[in-house]
């Protein structure tokens, strides 16, 4: 734990890698609503939380006040074989674009799991293992976090279940292939291995599932096989707060050199990687020390924050979870089967949720074949292959970087790069041979589910 009054630079070693996790929540005036127990609607306690989740992450979870969580030493010593990550200046897209805006961007795909996931799985496998269980379950969408959380688990010694989207499963083999190499058993969802997964094939016959799917699913199993708890790659405060060693070590080196960032986006799927780089420049919007614009970028077919409504849902389409006050498209939304596999959940993280509706946080949503536009003119001038997630941020970020064009500003754009597309390649294939389409869900589909909300006072 640390002290409220002491500036976050004194949690970082001399290689700029964060010593403490930055609890957003802290700094919050209005803070996220609680989660609530599905059946009493009341506030959910540590006890009831337990037999899903591990007792340090329930902690952080719960803890609204303490701005930092210092990082157990076995964590950084993991941190160090790939962080801290690069924040590179994008001097060739710069020069593409005929821009007069400067645009950084921070690449978290250095890493062998490709992507910042492996930030909070690392974390979550670790208070497992300190907990003393035998494994994990979890979902996937586009497979990073279930890539991530294998490799984890692997280092770790723990068993690794995952439940991944079954059209991510379809589309992404090679991103599975790796989760079992790992060691990882990955099993398509919805499955008829459990229950809820039985019942929701039963009423969405040939679904090619949700994240909410998997995330019901994986709890199911938790609760159900002894030694074992839930984990989560985002949406959930706690997966934010870890993700928060990229806007740390994102702001020193900014810091460092005397940039400051006018404009900050990321993709947002759940939130976790959104939520860790903005995390400490939102800090100081909030105290008042600074001003800072921010863009959270989401699929056309799946616009939680940007078409969605505010207000309790549960967490899984399967409804064991407990209640979260979030920006949804309702529990029971079943998106397009997009190739940013990553996001496809029908909510987002309460914090993000709570910034957004404070207005402090603006939300686009784009359709893929645009995204894909940009992935390719960012691929070719960067020299990095984008995973399609990550392709949104980098989607508003050239659309900014030509207003500024137009404006004459000079701007200095900021954007976080997630992941790498290698194992994305089907859905570069049907880019570029002319297949892949654009669906965007219609107000009545997406009012549809409004109407299925939990009543809650």
């Amino acid at each position: 734990m640390a002290d409220k009054n002491i500036p976050y630079k004194i949690y970082l070693e001399e290689d700029e890698m964060p010593l403490a996790w930055y609890n957003l929540r802290a700094d919050m005036k209005k803070k996220p609503a609680p989660l609530l127990n599905p059946e009493t609607h009341k506030p959910m306690t540590a006890e009831e939380l337990e037999p899903v989740f591990c007792r340090d992450l329930i902690q952080q979870e719960l803890d609204d006040t303490t701005p930092y969580f210092e990082i157990p030493q076995e964590i950084r010593n993991f941190y160090r074989m790939y962080r801290p990550s690069p924040l590179v200046r994008a001097y060739c897209l710069e020069e593409k674009l005929q821009t007069p805006a400067k645009i950084y961007y921070k690449f978290e795909g250095s890493n062998t799991s490709g992507s910042h996931k492996l930030n909070s799985a690392i974390a979550q496998a670790y208070y497992a293992k300190k907990q003393g269980l035998r494994g994990v379950t979890t979902e996937t969408g586009a497979g990073q976090w279930g890539t991530a959380l294998s490799m984890a688990c692997a280092y770790l010694g723990l068993d690794c279940k995952v439940y991944m989207v079954k059209c991510s499963y379809e589309q992404k083999p090679f991103r599975r292939e790796v989760m079992r190499t790992y060691g990882a058993s990955v099993t398509p969802s919805p499955s008829m291995d459990t229950e809820v997964g039985r019942r929701i094939l039963a009423e969405h016959p040939g679904t090619g599932g949700s994240l909410g799917c998997a995330i019901s699913e994986a709890v199911e199993k938790a609760e159900n096989t002894e030694g074992y708890r839930y984990v989560l790659g985002s949406v959930l405060n706690q997966v934010m707060l870890h993700q928060t060693v990229i806007g740390l070590e994102t702001k020193t080196a900014m810091d460092k050199y005397g940039i400051k960032p006018d404009l900050i986006i990321g993709c947002a799927g759940g939130g976790s990687n959104l939520g860790g780089l903005i995390a400490p420049f939102m800090g100081e919007k909030l105290r008042g020390e600074a001003d800072y614009r921010f863009i959270a970028v989401e699929p056309a077919s799946c616009p939680s924050l940007s078409r969605g409504i505010y207000a309790y849902d549960y967490c899984d389409t399967g409804k064991v979870c407990p209640l979260a006050k979030m920006y949804t498209l309702g529990s029971g939304f079943m998106p397009a089967a997009n190739h940013a596999g990553g996001l496809r959940y029908h909510g987002m993280n309460p914090i993000l949720s709570q910034l957004r509706y404070d207005g402090l946080l603006e939300a686009v949503s784009v359709p893929q074949t645009s995204v894909f536009e940009a992935a390719e003119i960012f691929a070719k001038v960067e020299g990095i292959l984008p995973a399609p997630e990550s392709s949104h941020a980098i989607k508003i970020a050239i659309d900014e970087a030509m207003r500024c064009k137009e404006t004459g500003e000079e701007k200095t754009i900021l954007f976080g790069l997630t992941g790498t597309g290698y194992f994305d390649m089907l859905a570069y294939e049907k880019f570029h041979n002319g297949q892949m389409t654009d669906y965007i869900p219609s107000d009545e589909e997406i009012q549809a589910n409004f109407s299925k909300l939990p009543a809650v006072e």
